[in-house]
């Protein structure tokens, strides 16, 4: 068959014959160099044999070893691929459930004041009529001085009740006007503050923390318009 390899006795009978041929040309020649020659031409191609035996079962083998080994390196790199992308998507979802934890906190915490400052201007009434009361009764006996001082009581427990919650009343008097605390419900002209002063604080406003619960009514101080006798003196030319 055209391109099998020759077998090693093959090859050792036609080394052998040409040996002799040579030996039956040249008789001079020593025939146990011969024989040795022989034996280490054998030898060598038995070797040569050998490799080509094993090259030829072995290249199967590294073939296949080489295509698991890029097999596995592909199945490697696709799991870190997988594995970034769990990890991209952990991180995403742990920042999206502390925001989401952050804003309901936030919420649940503007609901709560919401409700306590609609709770607290519902009650902010009584505490002016018990303002209201105390300024105004004049007790006139023992007698009267006990109710009074029996509903004061209830008023100061209302007070440090508010106090606790964080409400805090305003004290604008002698303080200069501002829109933002207060409601200007009557104008006095004076000469003894400086325009925009509040002179008096009519209905008590009250803040929590930084809100508004009602503002302040306040008596509000303005210039004091000139007569006419003095615009005449200021207008007349002197004699």
């Amino acid at each position: 068959m055209t391109g099998e390899i020759p077998s090693t006795e093959t090859k050792n009978q036609e080394i052998n014959e040409n040996i002799e041929v040579i030996f039956e040309q040249n008789p001079d020649l020593d025939s146990s160099q011969t024989v040795e020659n022989n034996q280490e031409v054998s030898e060598d191609n038995i070797s040569v044999e050998t490799e080509q035996q094993n090259s030829a079962t072995t290249s199967p083998e590294i073939v296949l070893l080489k295509e698991a080994y890029e097999a596995s390196q592909n199945q490697l790199e696709s799991a870190n691929l997988q594995l970034e992308e769990k990890e991209s998507q952990y991180k995403r979802l742990g920042a999206d459930f502390d925001n989401f934890r952050k804003r309901t906190q936030k919420e649940k915490e503007e609901l709560d004041l919401q409700v306590k400052c609609a709770t607290i201007i519902e009650l902010l009434p009584v505490i002016d009529n018990f303002e209201r009361a105390r300024s105004q009764i004049k007790p006139a006996n023992d007698g009267e001085m006990t109710i009074h001082k029996s509903y004061q009581s209830v008023y100061k427990q209302m007070v440090d009740s508010l106090k606790k919650l964080g409400v805090s009343a305003m004290r604008p008097e002698g303080q200069e006007f501002d829109p933002n605390l207060h409601e200007a419900v009557m104008r006095e002209e004076t000469t003894q503050y400086p325009e925009g002063t509040v002179i008096e604080e009519l209905v008590r406003g009250y803040i929590i923390g930084d809100r508004i619960l009602r503002h302040a009514m306040v008596k509000v101080a303005t210039v004091p318009e000139s007569t006419d006798d003095e615009t005449e003196n200021q207008t007349e030319p002197e004699n």
